[in-house]
């Protein structure tokens, strides 16, 4: 099987690269190498990636639609994963230009390629768990009404999803949207609170801990999400249109995962208790029977194993 993932320099991108190469699949991998996070980690990651013969890496911008339209002419792909995107919630607040041009242009010249592409591939792409909004009810359903974003990264995100839509209606076309609720483990991003945490904890400087502590998260651990993504590109049986949940079905106390964390590293953590921030919410929970009836999805990794796998990582990355 052949695929075209964007975004294969980025957490999750390489992490779903590298276990189709790990099989003998080919792999087409795109990406722009933004600075959003440092550069060097992207470049590590898919250096590690241009080890396998089946790799073919491409620095690209997906708002360049011309070389985008000629790639997938080329390359003939049987499926496309689009994990390209502007990340974070926060970084949304100041930065709002970034998201429409990367979430919003970005994404619509993958469908368009892909409706135009000849075979038309399954397009799966990264929606998040953002898009449920303010939303009370847990744990979150893929029934639930997603129309109230609070943050501008959301609402690309549930853009995204009612782009899929259409494109679905409108041109036979599958897309597979997959929420993906905090992501963690090795080679993360290191704006995400376990990278953020752990380098603060070894600094020794204190944890920034905002709703002063009132916070859950559905914690899931990335050999989850490739799971859960392979599943949606190879599974039969999908309608036309769908999207999953892909969460670790547990809402985690945030002082429980610092507790955690803290006694992995062998730190005692110091906190700065802090309001919620804009966009924020205090709680993510995903119900992912939708994704174990049609996805074949059962997540396997407590934080209780997660985290623990990630420090190791971390220590070695760092040598600290």
């Amino acid at each position: 099987m052949s695929t075209l993932i964007t975004g294969t320099a980025g957490f999750i991108g390489f992490h779903l690269a590298r276990a189709l190469l790990e099989d003998g699949q080919e792999v087409v991998g795109i990406d722009n190498f933004n600075d959003y996070y440092t550069v060097r980690l992207k470049r590590e990651r898919h250096a590690l990636l241009e080890r396998y013969p089946g790799y073919r890496g491409v620095e690209m911008d997906l708002c360049d639609l011309p070389r985008l339209q000629a790639l997938v002419a080329e390359t003939r792909p049987e499926a496309v994963c689009n994990l390209a995107a502007q990340a974070g919630v926060r970084y949304s607040l100041d930065h709002p230009f970034v998201y429409s041009r990367s979430n919003l242009e970005g994404f619509l010249n993958i469908l368009e390629v892909c409706r135009h592409a000849t075979p038309r591939p399954r397009l799966v792409y990264a929606s998040s768990s953002s898009v449920y909004g303010g939303n009370t009810k847990l744990p979150f359903s893929e029934d639930d009404r997603v129309d109230t974003p609070i943050s501008l990264y959301a609402a690309t995100k549930k853009a995204n999803e009612l782009m899929a839509h259409a494109y679905s209606h409108l041109y036979d076309m599958q897309t597979i949207g997959l929420r993906f609720f905090t992501v963690y483990g090795p080679w993360g991003r290191p704006d995400m609170a376990m990278w953020l945490f752990t380098d603060a904890m070894l600094a020794g400087r204190p944890i920034p801990v905002f709703n002063h502590g009132r916070m859950r998260r559905d914690f899931t651990y990335i050999d989850d999400i490739v799971a859960g993504l392979r599943g949606a590109l190879t599974a039969d049986g999908l309608d036309r249109y769908e999207v999953f949940n892909l969460g670790n079905h547990r809402s985690e106390d945030l002082m429980e995962m610092i507790g955690i964390l803290g006694r992995t590293l062998g730190i005692e953590p110091t906190m700065t208790m802090l309001p919620m921030q804009a966009g924020d919410v205090p709680a993510t929970y995903a119900d992912t029977e939708r994704a174990r009836r049609k996805l074949g999805f059962e997540p396997t990794t407590p934080i209780q194993v997660g985290i623990p796998r990630f420090v190791e990582w971390y220590r070695q990355y760092h040598r600290c």
